[in-house]
């Protein structure tokens, strides 16, 4: 099998920053990556997707009125000619009924995608033309995952195996942000395509956070890719991409990133403001449960695909003390219900030694009013950060439906995490699903926390802002526990404002009643979310490509809070 080459990236002489480009004839060939027979992979399989395999779909042909123009190179008559018909943007998939909610979501995920060299590499982040276009131009790692499973239970793997490498190319290049040179296994936030007319060539140049808003590097980015990467493996069956010299040695350059040995004493994950979803500072440094969420899910994914090799012995060995620590830190300090909220506002505090309760040395007068009443009796959820005389009570609504899917949660917990979700209904989902954290910090505390982020006001983006991206993490979270009827109520609050909309990338307000300010219109994970949503509710088969079954190895708590 051909390898793929190293290149140097050029750079700035002016700042000695690197300009991450990718010339076309430097390119690899997609074309030539070989399909290999599967091998044996034990991966975990959701007991649900047992009753029929995931590639039992059946397709319906149907074409498109009035597609928007293709998001494609000005000069190209190509780009969609490498698609086949029953496969392109004529086709939308039977499981959604045809519906024009349906036609007009696969019609505008279509033209979101971006091509190179004349195949689709993955999709831009929104088709908002009246909209300056920022870096809403460029394909975002993060963004792309829901895009990607869409199609891949469209059984269009070739657009997400395309993705993947390139992606994987683009993480070997050498990134400097200011004459600081930023770890190997450092995967780009985004990627946009540059098209010389006169050269008649393309070029790609990647984002690792020297251009982002705060100069932060996504710490998500490497996670979601390794994720990917095995809903691409459990879909087809086709290991030979997971098993390539190049996939395997990504997966070893991001684990040497996050398992290295410090001075740190909690095997959680430190991490700077804006470096997931929530991408501006929002008060989410130190340990945010939605990067330590998809730590563990992306750990528990990598056992599945690194090879029994030498070098991958080594970090199956270190995965495996790591995820046992994790999860036992996760359940213990970062979980709350009732129970333990009674029992955080009796701490005592000063506590030494290693019989110390307030283990972290939280003052009980840290508590925001608002959590009292927010607690319900039974339910529970785990909070957005733990740290030294720090606890943030605030709900995220990814890093939870995150602990579901991979099970960190356990079964107990998953349970009263969506009974929380149900009993606090109108604040979480409210008129458009679904809050992306919630409450909303306001007044001094939005000032000092956000620095007086205009984007970030009350009710407003990521300060509880509601996205509905978020609805086929919620919808996939109620497969697993067992309460579709939940998704299916959320789906329909979703439907009847998605398409009025114009597919918002956020809306305001305390119960999602607006489209937000600073919104941009047709944003793609918001179409990939519905649609993603949609195809787990007609066949809750597929959810085994984001789901994990719950190790029988990682002993659950011993202790049971009343909420269970």
């Amino acid at each position: 099998m051909p390898g793929i080459p190293m290149e140097t990236p050029k750079r700035n002489k002016q700042d000695g920053s690197s300009l991450s480009t990718l010339d076309e004839d430097e390119e690899f060939d997609f074309a030539n990556l070989p399909i290999r027979q599967p091998r044996s992979l034990n991966i975990e399989r959701q007991r649900s997707c047992d009753d029929k395999s995931l590639c039992e779909m059946n397709h319906l042909t149907i074409n498109i009125l009035s597609p928007r123009p293709s998001f494609k190179n000005p000069d190209s008559t190509k780009a969609t000619d490498h698609l086949d018909t029953t496969r392109s943007g004529l086709g939308t998939p039977h499981s959604l009924n045809s519906s024009d909610l349906s036609i007009e979501a696969w019609d505008a995920l279509r033209q979101s995608l971006v091509y190179f060299r004349g195949l689709p590499v993955g999709t831009i982040a929104a088709l908002d033309h009246s909209e300056e276009a920022l870096n809403y131009n460029q394909v975002f790692v993060r963004d792309f995952f829901p895009s990607a499973l869409a199609f891949l239970m469209h059984k269009e793997p070739e657009i997400v195996k395309n993705f993947l490498l390139k992606t994987l190319r683009l993480q070997s290049w050498e990134k400097t942000i200011d004459r600081f040179k930023l770890g190997e296994g450092v995967m780009p936030a985004s990627f946009k395509v540059l098209h010389d007319a006169t050269r008649d060539s393309e070029t790609l140049i990647a984002d690792f956070g020297e251009s982002a808003i705060g100069r932060v590097a996504p710490v998500d980015s490497g996670f979601w890719w390794i994720i990917l990467l095995r809903a691409y493996t459990k879909s087809t069956g086709d290991t030979s991409l997971a098993d390539m010299p190049e996939s395997q040695r990504g997966m070893r350059l991001i684990l040497s990133l996050c398992l290295s040995e410090g001075f740190d004493t909690f095997p959680t994950l430190l991490c700077a403001d804006g470096c997931c979803m929530i991408d501006r500072r929002m008060g989410v440094y130190g340990y945010p449960i939605e990067i330590q969420a998809l730590f563990f899910m992306a750990l528990r994914c990598a056992l599945t695909l690194l090879k029994q090799d030498d070098e991958g012995k080594e970090f199956v060995e270190r995965i495996v003390k790591r995820l046992h620590a994790l999860s036992y830190h996760m359940r213990s300090y970062f979980w709350l219900d009732f129970q333990q909220l009674n029992d955080i506002y009796r701490y005592k505090t000063e506590e030494y030694s290693h019989t110390a309760v307030n283990k972290f040395n939280v003052i009980p007068d840290s508590l925001p009013d608002w959590v009292f009443d927010f607690m319900p009796t039974r339910g529970g959820y785990f909070i957005g950060n733990v740290s030294p005389a720090r606890m943030d009570f605030r709900w995220f609504c990814l890093g939870n439906c995150i602990a579901i899917l991979s099970s960190l949660a356990t079964p107990e917990q998953s349970t009263a995490i969506m009974d929380l979700i149900e009993a606090r209904w109108e604040e979480l989902v409210g008129e458009m699903p679904l809050k992306i954290c919630y409450p909303a910090i306001e007044g001094h505390e939005w000032r000092i926390v956000t620095g007086c982020d205009p984007k970030n006001t009350r009710w407003s983006y990521h300060n509880g802002g509601s996205w509905p991206v978020l609805l086929w993490l919620f919808t996939a979270a109620c497969i697993k526990t067992g309460r579709p009827q939940a998704a299916k109520r959320a789906v329909e609050l979703a439907e009847a404002r998605l398409l009025r909309d114009s597919w918002p990338e956020y809306c305001d307000g305390k119960l999602g009643r607006y489209i937000g300010k600073q919104s941009r219109k047709f944003q793609t994970w918001s179409i990939a979310g519905y649609l993603v949503a949609k195809m787990l509710l007609e066949d809750p088969t597929r959810l085994g490509m984001v789901s994990l079954e719950a190790d029988k190895q990682m002993r659950p708590l011993i202790k049971r809070s009343a909420s269970f």
